[in-house]
């Protein structure tokens, strides 16, 4: 679809001025606009489906994966989990407002901090529609506008959902452009949006490398990366086999096409010779496709060999890179030298070894003993997430509510004057 220049800032407009109306609005308000937008999304299911097979169509005819299409599927269940993400949300604690930090000076000045919202948001994102309701239903709850760009290959599943959130929020009496979405999804539109500072206060991309890369060298908007998934598992020669075993085939198989699926898995020397054959038995059921390490070959011959690309590559696929570590030392150091720093496990029965790899390994999110694919916003309690960032500023890991704010100093005197 074609959209000018002049369209897309209009419409960044537009969203800072209902970002004005939102920032204040009650709690209730809020959680009325969400629940409506929920009951939009049940009562146009049919249609909603109907523009999601588009999406899917034109994706297996361009020869996308079938991981690849699994994320753009709305399917019944993932429907019924967008309205459940609504709901959840709205049950959340609303942080707009409150106050924290709070001192008494010996001046008698009570200084403290309260939580206000960031303002505009803008967020860049490719193929997974659900992100359409995990971002409005955090900005709306947390009192700000977001001016959403999605990719080729969810547009049509995009427009009907961003639409249905524009409905919900027109009935519940706030601003429908309180969520916008630019339409164009050529690259130029992405540089369009990320120089349109006066009207959008920071930037999110969630994506593959090269689209995070192309904002981060082009914005003039703050930017807080949500960047690859490279998740590695190591299994420890402490590790509970049948523990490991379950892991190892979760955090691969159960959901392929996600950051939090993992994309490495490194094994201790020790228990490789009889871990890796039943873990490739497992894998081979579900349509795995393994590469090896030189040491992983001479245990299971068949393999293909992994090559130095491969440890920094995220498949989003039934794709897997096996390596043989001598020890937890090695896998540390492989983990923080190819890491995309999203989430890393370590499986293991040794307290002392697993606070090792929790504090030694460079990531938003480090596991004992379970799946990575519990790296999500939902899992952790927060409703949603708007992504995960990888980055250290000013937020780290699922990014929820709260991380939608910004503090303000406030001040409270009786007549004080500096001397």
């Amino acid at each position: 679809m074609h959209e000018t220049e002049e369209n897309i800032s209009l419409k960044a407009q537009q969203v800072r001025k209902a970002s004005r109306v939102i920032a204040t609005a009650s709690t209730s308000l809020k959680n009325q606009a969400l629940l409506a937008i929920g009951a939009e999304i049940d009562r146009n299911r049919d249609v909603l489906k109907a523009e999601n097979s588009r999406d899917i169509a034109a994706g297996k005819e361009k020869g996308l994966s079938a991981a690849f299409i699994d994320r753009l599927t709305l399917n019944d269940k993932r429907i019924q989990e967008l309205i459940d993400v609504l709901n959840e949300v709205a049950i959340l604690k609303d942080p707009v407002g409150e106050i924290f930090n709070m001192n008494t000076l010996p001046s008698g000045l009570k200084v403290g901090q309260m939580r206000v919202p960031i303002g505009v948001i803008g967020i860049i994102f490719e193929s997974r529609p659900n992100v359409c309701i995990e971002v409005a239903a955090l900005t709306i709850k947390s009192g700000n506008g977001v001016i959403l760009r999605g990719g080729t290959d969810a547009l049509y599943s995009n427009l009907i959902l961003t639409g249905l959130i524009r409905s919900g929020l027109k009935k519940s009496g706030l601003p429908e452009d309180c969520v916008a979405m630019v339409e164009n999804t050529n690259r130029e539109s992405v540089l369009q949006l990320v120089r349109l500072k006066d009207f959008i206060d920071v930037i999110i991309p969630r994506g593959g490398l090269e689209l995070i890369r192309f904002v981060e060298e082009n914005s003039v908007i703050p930017v807080i990366r949500h960047d690859q998934g490279i998740c590695h598992t190591y299994v420890d020669e402490f590790a509970n086999t049948e523990m490991a075993l379950d892991i190892c085939y979760n955090a691969k198989v159960q959901r392929p096409g996600v950051c939090n699926a993992m994309e490495t898995l490194l094994v201790h020397s020790k228990i490789a010779s009889h871990f890796l054959p039943r873990m490739k038995a497992a894998y081979d059921k579900a349509g795995v496709r393994l590469k090896g390490c030189p040491g992983t070959l001479e245990i299971l011959h068949s393999l293909e060999a992994a090559t130095d690309e491969d440890w920094s590559t995220e498949y989003l696929d039934l794709v897997l890179s096996v390596k043989i570590v001598e020890d937890l030392d090695e896998a540390i150091e492989h983990i923080n030298l190819y890491s995309s720093h999203h989430s890393d496990a370590i499986v293991t029965d040794s307290y002392t070894r697993g606070m090792r790899f929790i504090s030694e390994v460079d990531s938003a999110a480090c596991f004992i003993n379970a799946s990575t694919r519990f790296s999500d916003g939902n899992e952790f309690g927060l409703g949603a997430e708007m992504g995960i960032s990888n980055q250290k500023l000013h937020v780290r890991g699922p990014m929820g509510l709260k991380d939608l704010m910004a503090p303000k100093y406030i001040i409270f005197g009786n007549g004080q004057v500096r001397t």
